[in-house]
């Protein structure tokens, strides 16, 4: 079993769709189930942490990228069990109660040794006098250690995991517990998450030993993705035109080798393995993403890559595509093929000139070659050199600059009255 567990405390990253891609292709190359664990285990806390509909927001992100799930839950459901296994470890003797004031010391780090060796009877005085307490689980006698994936050999001494706490005053579980207890419910035994949490692995791994909860788990642990912005934003990318298909290959292959440069989720269900991504952190490239994003929509269906701009024509796809030359995202080519179909202005120097032609085209039969086009416009026209040229070129694209026309034509033949009117 494997699990995605965003948070709702911000947008999903780039980082955190890598997670969910990686997580989906093992998934699938094991024939395992896959979950989608929301955390919200804060909210009771902390109620500005959660923000409003990022949850349904993480579920469409995932259905547009075409990564389906078996089954999705809020942790928040699992927070009586939660409580229910923490209060188990402190009857044990395998946690404690800690009643030690902000002062005394650091609710989730530290505790003064006088609540390690609290008594049942003691215990039962400060429930009664509903003396407020956090649980902590006593530290391991030994050193806990992992294997990772990618990371290598992880360990960690029983002062780096100290007496953590595990239920808050609140009675609201901590981080760590609520993930471990989540695993363990959920029987996910293949773990893959960032690297900003390798040293929260230790804690889960042993809070589940004391549970009692012997099944092994895999660990991957993925390193960073870096940028010179300040933050790299997937909503941002999506609004910006780079397309699903061309996001999940840049960042199915960053940090990693793969057999080919360009594809598509299923192809690399097929050949990825976890092992051939580096423990470094990676740098992310824009410029190397738009040339994937422009591989792929070049080799996207005609027809269904003109319905991206309003048509079901393949011409208007094959269109798009002569000026992926000169642009690599859906906006980019938005404001090359909007002009195109967009209004024409017949106020600038060329104006008279493009009045003039727009009457002769508006006469002309159907001209499939555009040489022909061309040679019976400036007949009629009387127009030579850039006198001929350039009204033409801002008649039919709406710029004076752009691919040759004789490229553009064959493919806006059918919309001339249109494009000139």
């Amino acid at each position: 079993m494997l699990r995605f567990a965003p948070s709702l405390d911000a947008d999903i990253s780039i980082d955190d769709l890598r997670i969910a891609i990686v997580d989906y292709i093992i998934a699938k190359q094991r024939s395992d189930q896959y979950i989608i664990r929301i955390e919200d285990g804060d909210k009771d806390r902390d109620k500005d942490r959660n923000l409003e509909g990022k949850d349904t927001e993480v579920l469409e992100i995932l259905e547009k990228f075409a990564i389906p799930h078996d089954r999705v839950f809020h942790q928040s459901e699992n927070l009586h069990m939660h409580q229910t296994l923490a209060i188990r470890l402190l009857e044990e003797g395998r946690a404690f109660a800690c009643t030690c004031t902000t002062e005394e010391s650091d609710e989730l780090h530290s505790c003064s040794a006088k609540c390690r060796d609290m008594s049942r009877d003691e215990l039962s005085k400060i429930k009664a006098e509903k003396i407020p307490f956090v649980i902590r689980l006593k530290k391991p006698s030994s050193t806990i250690g992992y294997h990772d994936i990618i990371q290598g050999d992880i360990e960690s001494s029983p002062e780096e995991i100290d007496d953590f706490v595990i239920l808050r005053a609140d009675s609201t579980p901590t981080y760590n517990f609520a993930c471990a207890c989540d695993d363990m419910l959920t029987a996910v035994d293949f773990i893959i998450r960032s690297e900003d949490h390798i040293y929260d692995t230790p804690k889960q791994i042993y809070i589940k030993e004391l549970l009692g909860y012997s099944s092994e788990t895999t660990y991957a642990h993925l390193p960073s993705i870096l940028s010179s912005d300040d933050d790299i934003s997937l909503l941002e990318l999506l609004r910006e035109g780079f397309i699903p298909d061309a996001i999940i290959n840049y960042l199915v292959s960053i940090g990693s080798s793969s057999s080919k440069e360009i594809f598509i989720l299923s192809e690399a269900i097929e050949w990825f393995k976890l092992e051939n991504i580096s423990k470094e952190s990676v740098r992310f490239d824009r410029e190397k993403l738009r040339y994937i994003n422009s591989q792929h929509l070049y080799m996207m269906d005609d027809k269904r890559l003109s319905t991206i701009f309003g048509f079901a024509d393949a011409d208007i796809g094959k269109l798009v595509k002569i000026y992926l030359r000169e642009a690599s995202t859906i906006s980019e080519l938005e404001s090359k093929i909007r002009p195109i179909f967009g209004s024409k202005e017949f106020s600038g120097e060329w104006g008279e000139q493009m009045r003039l032609l727009e009457g002769i085209i508006s006469d002309l039969p159907f001209i499939s070659e555009f040489d022909k086009f061309h040679e019976l416009l400036a007949e009629k026209s009387g127009l030579t050199g850039d006198q001929f040229s350039k009204p033409l070129r801002i008649l039919l694209t709406g710029t004076d600059n752009g691919p040759e026309l004789c490229d553009i034509y064959p493919h806006i033949k059918s919309y001339l009255l249109e494009i000139t009117s």
